[in-house]
């Protein structure tokens, strides 16, 4: 007989951590936190994370404008929208 459980799929071993949001953290930042905020994300060194957006900047220069997206795109730590959320909703508030 099989005495071992099913555990169900949602629940998540005790040795993992739970994944941190994506958002650009206030601290620990060189320009916007977009570098520190997917490090975090994913789980690797900022270190790593910062040479990938370099190379992309120098090789066919993609780095850029993906860092700013991702700083327009990707709540600061805190707060609950993006930068371009609250533009957005600062437009549709306008219009009303």
């Amino acid at each position: 007989m099989n005495t071992t459980q099913a555990q169900p799929q949602d629940a998540q071993p005790q040795d993992q951590p739970s994944p941190q949001p994506l958002c650009r953290p206030v601290q620990d930042r060189m320009l916007a936190g977009v570098a520190t905020g997917i490090a975090r994300y994913l789980g690797v060194d900022v270190t790593i994370v910062r040479v990938v957006f370099a190379v992309l900047a120098v090789v066919g220069g993609a780095g850029i404008p993906i860092y700013l997206a991702g700083w327009l795109l990707i709540p600061e730590e805190g707060s609950g929208q993006s930068i371009a959320s609250d533009f957005i909703q600062s437009r549709h508030a306008g219009s009303a």
